[in-house]
């Protein structure tokens, strides 16, 4: 995955975990796409502290996301109901026989059921 975008995620998953500081900080990186020196301007700090807050932040996100698994959780379901998706897909346009299609479907939301 992209960092940004994973970046992205965890912070949409576990960002309240941080201090206000620490996300205010982290939204001007990931979100408003601003530099260090940006940063360190407008909150009246250093480069060297803007990036090691980003840093710290990015090691407390990925130790949430280790414990919790929540992203990968959130992965895994959105990707199972994409394959139930073509599946209905698939029995529309006649290419499915109805008991395969219904196994297949319940085999999968009782897998999601599972995860959550």
């Amino acid at each position: 995955m992209e960092k940004i975008v994973e970046q992205g995620l965890l912070y949409d998953f576990y960002g309240e975990l941080l201090t206000k500081h620490q996300r205010r900080i982290y939204e001007s990186i990931v979100y408003d796409d601003l530099s260090l020196g940006e940063i360190a301007e407008e909150e009246g700090v250093s480069r060297q502290a803007v990036h090691d807050i980003v840093k710290r932040c990015d090691r407390a996100l990925q130790g949430y996301e280790e414990k919790l698994r929540l992203v990968a959780k959130f992965e895994s379901i959105k990707d199972k109901v994409a394959r139930i998706s073509r599946l209905s897909e698939e029995y529309r346009d006649g290419a499915a026989d109805m008991a395969a299609y219904s196994t297949r479907v319940k085999e999968l939301s009782e897998e999601i059921l599972q995860e959550l």
